[in-house]
């Protein structure tokens, strides 16, 4: 009985992408060496068996892709916690402004202001960091506070915000200098949002998040608190963190510092000046949940606000300008990571890869992706937008699925040429956030 007889002719199409070099290889060395027919058809028939069987674990479960065909690193990782005592303390502002400045490139336009994620389905895969063992090391991200979250929960070393938008960079200079000044979460969005809660009304500093949310609904922004806070804002980036502003610059922290006085909670992503009403408020998605009804904001949690603060107020908060495929940053902070020995632990990249492919850069992320320290537990962090293509691993009404991905995984795939699109990036050898309980 040949291993085609082992299983029932089922209508089943084997992908052309399905390739697997050294197989072919082996087949080959046995054409060569004139090896019987029968032992070479033996070949052919085992390789159709399991290339049948991977395509029927898929059509079963989408998600398995990761399981047939990607190695598990459950295991949690043990050299960075273990070589913790040779990173840095802290950075000093001097050091702070250098890589700030060093690092970055030049910017580029993007149409939208992003004062504000638009990904309500951020917190999915906070689980699965953990059953994952993503801690320590270096972070890496993209966008504005849903970075705060990723940190709080990876609790890394350091970590890089690269963003293209030279505004982006200001409004976490902006963040900075708030953590710097509030030693609570109340404190911060007091700041934040140029409300002044009364004393007798204000939360402790582990009260609820809903009640620090409620008690900055009730009060109004005030114009003199708000030009007093951007004086001191302005004050700390510069004097204290050693950043010089541009004219430009000094445009941006107004623009951006009045935006979340005149919106406040309310605020959110906005495309060409306006916030459409499917984009998520702040006040939603700090009040945001998991797939098991549990906050995790880093708001949430006086711990994790906590941790936040401690990094940004040890200059270990890096925010750069630099395009995902261009020729500095993304190189740049992959050259300081290897030579002060971190290792990429997580890479928040948003949806920015479907712009990569738009622009015909992608290519040249996957170069600067290889110049970053990983090893088989780095992990990418994805937020896909159900738009065109529903993704399998879509959770409820949520517009946005965030999955994650190994990074040497995602480097073999891209060099086996199965990336010929944004989809099929996103649905192949993904790992998807727990399902929520029935």
């Amino acid at each position: 009985m040949s291993p085609d007889e082992c299983i029932p002719n089922l209508p089943i199409k084997i992908p052309d992408t399905m390739k697997y070099p050294k197989v072919d290889a082996m087949i080959n060395d046995a054409e060569k060496l004139h090896a019987p027919p029968r032992h070479i058809e033996w070949l052919h028939s085992i390789v159709r068996v399991f290339l049948a069987l991977v395509v029927i674990a898929n059509a079963v479960t989408p998600t398995a892709q990761l399981s047939a065909l990607a190695p598990r690193p459950w295991a949690r990782r043990a050299s960075h916690s273990e070589s913790a005592a040779k990173y840095p303390e802290k950075l000093s502002a001097e050091e702070f402004a250098r890589l700030v400045n060093s690092l970055s490139e030049e910017g580029g336009f993007f149409r939208s202001d992003n004062f504000t994620s638009n990904e309500t389905s951020y917190l999915h895969v906070v689980s699965k960091l953990h059953q994952l063992g993503a801690s320590g090391g270096a972070y890496i991200g993209v966008g504005p506070e849903q970075n705060f979250t990723y940190i709080a929960k990876i609790r890394p070393k350091i970590a890089f915000i690269v963003d293209i938008r030279r505004q982006a960079i200001i409004q976490h200079l902006m963040f900075k200098a708030i953590f710097n000044m509030a030693s609570t979460r109340a404190q911060f969005l007091s700041l934040l949002f140029s409300r002044s809660i009364p004393k007798n009304k204000l939360p402790k500093a582990d009260a609820p998040v809903v009640d620090i949310v409620g008690a900055i609904s009730d009060v109004q922004p005030d114009e003199h608190t708000y030009k007093k806070n951007l004086a001191e804002i302005r004050k700390e980036i510069t004097d204290k963190f050693k950043v010089q502003l541009s004219e430009p610059d000094i445009s941006s922290l107004e623009y951006v510092y009045r935006s979340f006085r005149t919106d406040g909670l309310e605020i959110g992503y906005r495309v060409d000046g306006r916030r459409a009403d499917w984009f998520p408020t702040l006040r939603e998605l700090i009040l945001e949940t998991d797939q098991t009804g549990k906050l995790g904001n880093f708001l949430a949690s006086k711990e994790d606000y906590d941790f936040v603060r401690d990094m940004e107020r040890k200059n270990l908060v890096i925010p750069v300008v630099g395009d995902f495929g261009g020729k500095k940053a993304l190189a740049a902070i992959g050259e300081y990571l290897k030579k002060n020995g971190y290792t990429v632990t997580a890479f928040y990249v948003s949806n920015v890869e479907q712009y990569l492919f738009q622009g015909l850069v992608f290519p040249d992320f996957v170069e600067n992706v290889r110049k970053l320290p990983i090893d088989e537990h780095s992990l990418f962090i994805r937020a896909y937008p159900n738009q065109r293509y529903m993704h399998p691993a879509r959770i409820g009404r949520h517009m946005i699925t965030t999955l994650l991905q190994q990074m040497s995984v995602f480097i073999s795939d891209f060099d086996e040429g199965r990336y010929l699109s944004y989809y099929d990036l996103v649905s192949t050898h993904y790992i998807a956030g727990e399902n929520p309980p029935r």
